[in-house]
């Protein structure tokens, strides 16, 4: 936001009751009007959320499914055998039904965060499933020889507990060979209501070539992220997937009232392993 306000500063915009100059890219079609007080410049401003007394997780999410998302950093030259025991892994938890757990996604990065794996779990029966998983995995021999060899393999790693947004889609494995987006946001703390507010309206123009894969809030490991995973062909679909949506009326006021509730986004490109149940 800051670099917002020195670029408006700097082009003498403060000074003007109307914004003459714009990037072609504008975060609003809305015309310029002194009168208008939801003009453009206003749209960069956090709009204020009414106090509730309903925790945010329960107004945005389900939260009898637990998500969690593993991070693994691995060493560069043991990607293959790292691969191997997290096949492994996965099929020993697939084979144990009793555990309300499966694997939805695996992938490792192929753009961003290089030599990096991400797993995704899902747990049915919510954070009871979790207690009762770690409790019989801690008690497995195979499972915990397993994950003493996978920590030669890593240099770091991170687990984060997600909900799904209620707004997205449902989760659906894919066929055929496809390449995974996964964008993080860091949310300003008390904006997650407004984010999911946006982007309930704002999904409508993503969409048309069903890339919408997966949208979370996190609950435990590190707080106020947002996770959306979407799904495309190649990256040239990627990209005239991402250039339609700024002709959709609508998806400029999205970003628009969503940019200033961000400290931090990155994104990765992700391919699925050889065991991901979705490809």
């Amino acid at each position: 936001m800051a670099a917002v306000l020195t670029m408006i500063r700097s082009s003498g915009a403060l000074r003007s009751p109307c914004l003459k100059h714009v990037t072609s890219r504008s975060l609003s079609t809305t015309p310029c009007n002194k009168d208008n007080n939801e003009g453009w410049f206003s749209k960069l401003l956090v709009r204020r959320i009414e106090p509730t007394k309903e925790p945010h997780s329960r107004m945005l999410a389900d939260k009898e499914e637990i998500y969690e998302l593993q991070t693994h950093n691995i060493r560069p030259d043991s990607t293959d055998k790292y691969l191997k025991n997290c096949k492994e892994n996965a099929a020993l938890i697939t084979s144990r039904p009793e555990l309300n757990c499966e694997l939805v996604a695996s992938w490792t990065v192929t753009v961003g965060d290089m030599d990096q794996a991400l797993h995704l779990w899902r747990y049915t029966g919510g954070f009871n499933s979790v207690d009762k998983t770690k409790l019989i995995l801690g008690k497995d021999e195979s499972f915990l020889k397993l994950q003493k060899e996978r920590g030669n393999y890593l240099r770091s790693r991170h687990l984060q507990f997600l909900l799904a947004f209620n707004f997205w889609p449902t989760i659906e494995s894919r066929k055929g060979s496809n390449i995974y987006e996964i964008r993080s946001y860091s949310l300003k703390p008390g904006t997650m209501i407004e984010w999911g507010n946006n982007w309930a309206r704002g999904l409508k123009f993503r969409r048309n070539n069903n890339e919408a894969f997966a949208g979370f809030m996190s609950q435990v490991g590190r707080l106020n992220n947002v996770h959306h995973i979407w799904c495309y062909e190649s990256l040239y679909q990627r990209k005239e997937t991402r250039e339609s949506a700024w002709r959709n009326p609508g998806w400029d006021e999205c970003v628009a009232y969503t940019v200033p509730l961000i400290r931090e986004m990155h994104s990765r490109i992700l391919v699925p392993t050889e065991f991901s149940p979705t490809q």
